[in-house]
């Protein structure tokens, strides 16, 4: 009996599909090292940095934000655990999701970097940088959290995480 083409049409997209999921489900968005190790909130050492610049612009102060602060220290656990810096790990990710999850207040920004030793250092990476440094100067904004995570499995680097809110 001859097959139609119809019939060999639903065969090769019945193929097609199953090939597709099949390299969907091997696909990893990041690669995942092991959990992150040794996190801390580095809010203190970087709020009077940021109310400095923030003063010298006539611009109101920042306060430390609890939410914003253990969003930022969540934000650079998962960079430390994938072992890269991004906003975005994985395919669902969203900024606004995470930050409703974790209850900070929007409006909100988002300043990330790796590799700097301290605080200082990683305010001064964002300061240099006009994006990171216009959300640090954003007339929105009054809380603030800064997070630092390192993993061993990705060699210690230090993921900073700064999250700047509009509420505290």
């Amino acid at each position: 009996m001859p097959v139609s083409s119809a019939q060999n049409r639903r065969t090769l997209l019945k193929t097609a599909a199953i090939l597709t999921l099949a390299g969907l489900a091997g696909c990893s968005t990041t690669s995942v090292l092991a959990p992150p190790g040794d996190g801390s909130d580095q809010t203190e050492a970087t709020l009077g940095l940021i109310n400095g610049l923030r003063k010298e612009r006539g611009l109101s102060p920042l306060s430390r934000d609890p939410a914003a602060a253990s969003a930022a220290l969540s934000q650079a656990g998962r960079m430390a655990k994938a072992g890269k810096m991004a906003h975005l790990i994985g395919i669902t990710d969203s900024f606004g999701g995470r930050m409703k999850s974790q209850s900070v207040a929007l409006p909100a920004a988002e300043n990330i970097a790796v590799g700097q030793a301290d605080a200082q250092k990683a305010y001064l990476a964002w300061l240099n940088s006009p994006k990171h440094l216009e959300n640090m100067l954003g007339p929105g904004y009054s809380g603030l959290g800064v997070a630092v995570m390192r993993n061993p499995a990705s060699g210690n680097r230090p993921y900073w995480a700064m999250v700047l809110s509009s509420g505290t």
